[in-house]
């Protein structure tokens, strides 16, 4: 991948590295990588960040360096692509399957089959997941292929250009077909994997909205919407829990486990501006056959 800026008549006199920070908003630690990389480029050829620059002078920045990814095994794996392009990689997640490698899931997570499939493709990076789901949670995860994609979406995620929608289903109707829950979340005392509503957590805001309810062999259930504000780990179980409405088949925060094995959470749709091209781009996934059942 490869960036490109002509330097305007505004722009003369400042130095290569003035407009890497002001027009790409590259970070320093990157700068330091491109630097060493040798990808910084003026008019074609290798230039100083101290360089200064006049009017129609070209600026390029290249991507096409390799890293080293050897921390994580390659694994081939069956990946149901939904969008690829030179910026990013996005993917449906089946539910069971982490995202990251850990001690249980060393060579089985969905970054094991992103490094094979990266080696298939021949693309020497790192991996680099933009967003997280949790095992049992399915739907859409973005991998970005640079650290430049990935910082200008974690930008994006931070001042909520980025949205994530996810479909859920939860026992019980609610009493407000629409509202935010806006309950901060932390560690619960004495567990590593257990979130809680605390007054001592961590700020947390999720939307949501009933879709339809229904009774689904006799037992009530209500299909929502949920859109984040925040990311907290666990923050739709937990909230949705907190009010008084798990999710389907969600053990660990109280949900009923007669219709589905897994908390019932899908990760439906995922929407941003495009780092490279600056369009405004949105990707949906599927629901999976377990989900189906409930909505047809």
């Amino acid at each position: 991948m490869k960036l490109e800026y002509i330097i305007t008549k505004q722009d003369e006199n400042k130095t290569i590295k003035e407009i890497l920070l002001s027009h790409f908003q590259i970070s320093h630690r990157l700068l330091t990588t491109l630097k060493k990389e040798n990808s910084i480029l003026l008019n074609d050829s290798p230039s100083f960040l101290y360089h200064s620059v006049k009017e129609n002078d070209k600026i390029s920045i290249l991507f096409d360096y390799e890293e080293d990814n050897s921390n994580i095994i390659p694994k081939e794996m069956k990946l149901s692509i939904v969008y690829e392009d030179e910026a990013y990689l996005i993917v449906n997640k089946p539910a069971g399957i982490p995202v990251h490698p850990s001690i249980l899931h060393y060579e089985d997570s969905l970054s094991n089959g992103i490094a094979f499939y990266f080696e298939q493709i021949g693309l020497k990076k790192k991996i680099r997941p933009v967003n997280r789901i949790d095992k049992d949670t399915s739907g859409l995860v973005i991998f970005a292929k640079n650290e430049y994609v990935q910082e200008a979406l974690i930008r994006q995620m931070k001042t909520h250009i980025f949205k994530k929608v996810y479909l859920a289903i939860v026992e019980g109707f609610m009493d407000e077909k629409q509202g935010i829950i806006n309950a901060p979340i932390a560690r619960k005392e004495n567990s590593i994997i257990e979130r809680c509503v605390s007054t001592s957590g961590s700020l947390s805001v999720t939307h949501y909205k009933v879709l339809e309810e229904k009774n689904y062999n006799t037992f009530p259930i209500s299909i929502l919407q949920c859109i984040l504000e925040t990311g907290r780990t666990h923050q739709i179980r937990v909230h949705l829990s907190y009010i008084g409405h798990p999710l389907l088949g969600d053990d660990l925060y109280g949900g009923n486990l007669d219709f589905i094995k897994r908390q019932a959470l899908h990760s439906f749709q995922i929407s941003f501006v495009h780092p490279i091209t600056k369009e405004a781009v949105c990707y949906e996934a599927p629901l999976p056959e377990d989900l189906k059942v409930f909505i047809n």
